[in-house]
């Protein structure tokens, strides 16, 4: 299987919030847990996201402001996360759900992997399917870590 983002995305059924089950953690993110991101549509250019998350499990709740920006040249899941102005990392969707139940984002050279659902669970044979779909692309599923979601 190619790691590639896939071509058409319902920018409207992709808004909203998202569970972050289990994630090949950034830099940034690290030792997040419970993460939540939500997405708002914003002037059909971007999504507004707000993420939440708690630091190693502790009660505090932390939030963090970004955007997403895709292109109108290439609709699709190549789209370009930036969390401090003027940098942008790579944001794919590799893999989504017919009902948008669930989401795989991934990164051009395979660094990172955030698997999302809209419930703070997910089947374990879907995620057993989903975990086996990306090894396949390439990606070194024995670095996910569980966001802890209760």
């Amino acid at each position: 299987m190619e790691n590639k983002p896939l071509g058409n995305i319902d920018y409207k059924a992709f808004e909203g919030k998202w569970y972050s089950l289990y994630s090949i953690p950034t830099l940034m993110d690290k030792n997040w847990k419970q993460t939540t991101e939500t997405y708002t549509l914003a002037q059909d250019e971007h999504f507004d996201v707000l993420t939440t998350y708690h630091k190693n499990g502790k009660p505090e709740e932390h939030t963090v402001t970004s955007k997403l920006f895709f292109s109108e040249d290439k609709p699709g899941g190549d789209m370009k996360a930036q969390f401090l102005w003027p940098f942008k990392i790579g944001y794919w969707i590799i893999e989504i759900a017919n009902d948008y139940s669930y989401v795989v984002v991934g990164h051009p050279d395979e660094k990172y992997l955030f698997i999302m659902a809209r419930e703070p669970k997910m089947e374990a044979e879907l995620l057993v399917d989903i975990i086996e779909n990306c090894r396949e692309k390439g990606y070194d599923v024995s670095e996910l870590v569980s966001q802890e979601h209760f």
